[in-house]
């Protein structure tokens, strides 16, 4: 892993909660995208080298919507970069870590990304991403 790639909040309102995080980073998001196969659209930050992406459910059975159901608006995840993301699913694997999915699929802010289920990762949900090529 080579770094923190962003954080990722769940949010009930996006656009209020744009402003929100202007006011408190001091700028404005730099991207807005939706991404159909999550449910859900994001708006990303940019401060130094991390990213704060917003996420916002489109529907009812996204991941973020139930999870601010089941435990309100908050730090969903946390990221990290990686060089090669089918090397790293298999060296986690071999450490014991519950990858959720089989492949990686497409992400917001053009990545694949895959996703480590909490309960391997002390309860916290840690998504890996690649840049697409």
């Amino acid at each position: 892993m080579r770094k923190i790639e962003h954080l990722g909040i769940a949010v009930r309102d996006l656009q209020k909660s744009n402003e929100l995080f202007r006011k408190l980073l001091g700028s404005a998001h730099y991207k807005t995208e939706k991404v159909e196969g999550e449910g859900v659209i994001t708006a990303f930050f940019l401060i130094g080298d991390t990213k704060i992406e917003l996420l916002e459910a489109t529907r009812g059975d996204s991941p973020i919507s139930k999870f601010i159901e089941k435990k309100a608006e908050g730090i969903h995840h946390i990221a990290f970069d990686v060089e090669d993301i089918f090397k790293e699913m298999e060296r986690l694997r071999a450490e014991g870590f519950e990858i959720l999915n089989d492949i990686p699929k497409e992400g917001a802010d053009n990545k694949l990304v895959v996703f480590l289920h909490p309960r391997s990762t002390n309860g916290v949900l840690v998504e890996l991403c690649q840049d697409k090529l």
